[in-house]
């Protein structure tokens, strides 16, 4: 099944903001508290709270980084 293109950006923000929240909260979490027990629960729950304002901004910010990009690349 493949949504329309129109949807791209959408999709975009969505899997950038999980993958990055994703990484970064688990190498956070590793750095301060280590991989211990309950590990698995505390980045899950990282992920859950952080992905809702992580996948806005991707939408918001995404435009306008390319646009910068797009001003110093020839």
């Amino acid at each position: 099944m493949k949504i329309p293109q129109r949807h791209a950006p959408i999709l975009f923000a969505a899997l950038l903001s999980a993958i990055m929240v994703a990484i970064v909260s688990a190498f956070v979490i590793a750095t301060n508290q280590g991989i211990t027990a309950g590990f698995a629960y505390r980045w899950a729950r990282a992920c859950a709270t952080t992905w809702p304002v992580a996948f806005p901004t991707v939408l918001v910010v995404a435009p306008l980084v390319r646009r910068v990009v797009a001003r110093f690349t020839a």
